[in-house]
């Protein structure tokens, strides 16, 4: 990458990079024809309204399942007997990987509701009204919601001190509703103070300034010895309660932390050269919130459909396509996968691409950064060439792309802890678009790439076709590609200091980073 934000050809690509198609890739002369062949008749028969009706497909399997595809329920496993089951058909050695892991979620779909005046019913979820608190406790509360040392309209930023002293809750009426102000103090100094005043339960809302107004990622409470249910609510949501006398509401919040089984589809194909395996995944589980289309259900659609249509082909390198599971828990499904191979194994590995999200509403065409001229952090060895036919692609159709950070947040994550060359895309999850990205990719500067990120409305009206359809092609181009030839990579893995350190930002994967402070 030359640029992080670059418009068609337009910046540093050289005169003999415009020239290229994207299907001119350099190889040996036999593998360049084969390869050429290869990508030209897959980039065709890889439709995005084939795509499409995988998406179709995994939407059912949500609307069937409580609206969800999450990780440890029946429709994460419905989910992935659909996609075994082309893969088996299109002739496939397909393997079902299980491994357990810590379910962290709710029984019942968590509740707030104003119940007077003028009842209101909030939605729950990341871009919707409020989350439950991170070690906050079950409970089922109505109660009068009663301010406490509120600034309204809010000052500078991080200044409103709500909560933060006992003195705040002088007066309080004990079995009443604590409603807090985000500010000065962290989360759990509010809610313990709250608890010694005799509240039946917290709502914490977010402060109010620029950047402080919607519903945070992952807010925490610090550890157990909280006794009461407490959500985090944004700004709006505690304007509203506050301005509404006498406000009465309706909490409840039913959580689960048990140990289920999930699963791995790993599938390969029965040709070409196991010691020079070419590998692409994404991840097939969502969120409990929501039916999980964009995040990944269009990752998963896209990589299905390319490996249907390359189960056509004869590669001269053996292909193996990973659907993951628990990636919303931690990338737990590609860890468990890499962490499961030997040596041996992981160096037969010549290269890993990932796909999670190539289809958001407001999208950018992002492409890891393989190189770190974007972002500081490059990935191993070879992932810059990954990086660059990823450009050479969007340059060759005349289409704008940028960078993506190479953060450990999806599940490529594992794969360059260990030192395999890895690229992908991406296009995009809460960040909010620029007005410079919309002047080049279109869309709505100000509002998040994906504003259904995490929420219930990740539903198939949340995928942009166009974006769908050329990320397909794109899969499909460097699949054809590195399916008879993979250039200047390294086939050598090994683990470096810096992808170890990536490897130990797992933590931050789809949820962020946790909030506990103020």
């Amino acid at each position: 990458m030359r640029s992080r934000l670059r418009k068609g050809v337009l910046g540093g690509i050289t005169a003999a990079a415009v020239a290229l198609s994207p299907l001119a890739f350099t190889g040996t002369a036999d593998a360049h024809r084969g390869g050429d062949s290869a990508v030209r008749k897959l980039v065709k028969e890889v439709s995005g309204k084939n795509v499409k009706k995988h998406l179709q497909a995994l939407q059912s399997i949500a609307n069937a399942n409580n609206g969800t595809r999450v990780s440890g329920t029946p429709g994460f496993d419905a989910s992935r007997d659909y996609v075994a089951r082309k893969l088996r058909g299109a002739g496939y050695d397909v393997t079902i990987q299980p491994f357990e892991f810590t379910f962290d979620g709710y029984r019942t779909p968590p509740v707030l509701k104003r119940t007077s005046p003028d009842p209101k019913t909030y939605s729950y979820g990341f871009f919707s009204d409020f989350v439950s608190m991170g070690d906050a406790p079950a409970g089922a509360v109505s109660g009068t919601v009663q301010a406490v040392d509120l600034v309204l309209p809010p000052g500078p930023a991080n200044s409103s001190t709500s909560g933060c002293e006992a003195a705040d809750f002088a007066g309080f009426v004990a079995g009443n509703v604590a409603l807090l102000q985000r500010g000065t103090c962290n989360f759990r100094v509010k809610v313990e103070n709250a608890m010694a005043a005799g509240a039946s339960a917290a709502i914490v809302f977010n402060e109010g300034q620029e950047g402080r107004t919607e519903v945070d990622l992952n807010p925490v409470l610090g550890g157990p010895g909280i006794t009461i249910p407490s959500f985090f609510a944004r700004f709006s949501v505690g304007q509203e309660l506050a301005a509404a006398a006498g406000a009465a509401v309706q909490m409840n919040w039913d959580p689960i932390v048990e140990t289920r089984t999930t699963y791995n589809v790993i599938a390969q194909s029965r040709k070409g050269n196991p010691d020079n395996v070419v590998m692409l995944g994404s991840h097939l589980d969502g969120v409990q919130e929501g039916p999980g289309i964009n995040d990944n259900g269009s990752g998963s659609a896209g990589l299905l459909e390319v490996a249907l249509q390359a189960a056509k082909i004869k590669p001269k390198n053996q292909l193996r396509f990973a659907f993951w599971g628990a990636e919303e828990f931690g990338l737990l499904g590609s860890e468990h996968y890499v962490t499961s191979l030997t040596a041996e194994q992981r160096a037969k590995i010549t290269l890993y691409l990932n796909f999670d999200m190539i289809a958001s509403p407001n999208y950018t065409f992002g492409i890891y950064d393989g190189d770190g001229d974007a972002f500081g952090t490059a990935g191993p060895p070879g992932s810059d060439v990954i990086e660059e036919d990823f450009e050479k692609f969007f340059a060759g159709r005349g289409l704008p792309y940028k960078g993506s950070a190479f953060t450990g947040r999806s599940d490529y994550g594992p794969f360059i802890a260990v030192g395999i060359p890895s690229g992908g895309l991406f296009t995009g999850a809460e960040t909010l678009k620029t007005a410079e990205e919309a002047a080049i990719f279109g869309g709505t500067a100000g509002i998040p790439l994906d504003p259904c990120y995490h929420s219930v409305c990740d539903t198939i009206e949340n995928i942009n076709d166009k974006a769908l359809d050329v990320n397909s092609d794109a899969i499909a181009t460097l699949t054809a590609k590195y399916a008879f030839d993979t250039g200047t990579i390294p086939t050598d893995p090994a683990p470096t200091a810096a992808a170890a350190q990536r490897a130990d930002a797992k933590h931050l994967h789809q949820h962020g980073p946790a909030d506990s402070a103020s």
